[in-house]
């Protein structure tokens, strides 16, 4: 076994998911994960954890939605399960990353619908996604497998101290500021914040963060208007999306095109009433991802980034006892900021042409 297989797992089990001696841990393995879910095994018996093991396939999950009629039901195991479990590891590792491409839209919603009551018991423990690497993702990011491996760990296996320290400063204009506006090529778009609670993404629970690889600032705008061009291309529900262009008006997405997948951001945009509405802001920091691959645990962290989620906002964003945006799809959608960008908080630019103004190479 490569040794970085070891070090991820050691790194997603006590880094990110901080497990005890105890703690009863839900391990959701993908299809390529085999390696992964050992290693992982490994670690959670070390430290004296009760895990128990649930396959995740996109294969089967397309076998059940193309068979069934679409009157999906509750599903109270599979809610018992996840509201017994302190932590939930998902070990992400497609085998296809189309699979799912020919199951119908509505299908696909009613299901997201009927399970809702099942994700966020899930959201509710300390949960964390990681991703293995698999020759269909390599693949799918235009990579040799060896090259992909070695991008996966550059992006995985950092100094998470050192990197959370620097976007704690991206975290304190945030949490200060009231107003941003991004502008960029085909994007000029302002963000209300005022409120709210930026997360630095360090990917740890210990920092509200829930990703490994981590390395993004975000927050959960309230009111957004204007327009956005999504340049950086993404792999939704099976398909492709290129140049998304969307248009805010009130809150509320009142337009919306593609040169690609325009379909599917179609049947995202109309799930539920939460999903025209953004749930959240985040600025990628991870400058281990150098370039997009279609996987968004890593695209929207990349360094030199913003994306936007049209759906559920999250919970560790939003003053207590105050509920956000509300929704059964949480889909982010990626733009660069490269020259000629900028990313104003309060009328002050806090970033230009994908630099922070903290960083050397920063132009005031």
């Amino acid at each position: 076994m490569d040794d970085r297989i070891r070090d991820h797992a050691e790194t997603l089990v006590d880094w990110s998911a901080r497990i005890e001696d105890g703690d009863d841990v839900v391990v959701r393995v993908g299809e390529g994960a085999h390696d992964l879910a050992v290693a992982v095994a490994a670690a959670l018996g070390e430290r004296g954890a009760n895990p128990v093991t649930v396959y995740s396939s996109e294969e089967v999950e397309r076998a059940y939605l193309r068979a069934h009629d679409d009157a999906f039901g509750d599903a109270p195991h599979e809610l018992a399960l996840y509201e017994q479990a302190d932590s939930v590891l998902s070990l992400g590792a497609e085998r296809n990353t189309a699979a799912t491409a020919d199951v119908p839209a509505d299908r696909s919603q009613a299901y997201s619908r009927a399970r809702q009551d099942v994700g966020e018991a899930r959201l509710d423990t300390d949960w964390v996604s990681t991703l293995h690497p698999t020759r269909a993702l390599a693949q799918e990011a235009g990579m040799a497998y060896e090259a992909y491996c070695d991008f996966v760990y550059d992006a995985t296996l950092r100094d998470w101290e050192s990197l959370a320290a620097e976007m704690d400063q991206l975290k304190a204009v945030f949490d200060e500021g009231s107003e941003v506006r991004i502008v960029t090529d085909g994007t000029d778009l302002t963000l209300f914040i005022d409120g709210r609670t930026a997360v630095n993404s360090a990917a740890s629970v210990a920092y509200d963060s829930h990703n490994l690889p981590s390395g993004e600032v975000f927050t959960a705008p309230y009111d957004t208007a204007g327009v956005v061009t999504f340049d950086v291309p993404m792999t939704i529900r099976g398909r492709r999306v290129r140049d998304a262009r969307l248009t805010f008006k009130d809150g509320v997405v009142v337009d919306w095109e593609a040169a690609q997948g325009e379909d599917v951001l179609t049947e995202v945009i109309e799930t539920d009433g939460g999903s025209r509405q953004l749930g959240e802001l985040g600025v990628g920091m991870n400058r281990g991802i150098d370039r997009p691959t279609g996987r968004v645990l890593f695209d929207e962290k990349m360094a030199g980034t913003v994306h936007l989620a049209l759906g559920r906002a999250y919970d560790a964003c939003l003053p207590e006892g105050e509920s956000g945006n509300d929704s059964a799809v949480h889909v982010d959608l990626i733009t660069n900021m490269d020259e000629g960008s900028r990313l104003e908080v309060d009328g002050e630019v806090v970033q230009r042409d994908g630099r922070f103004r903290w960083e050397d190479g920063f132009d005031a």
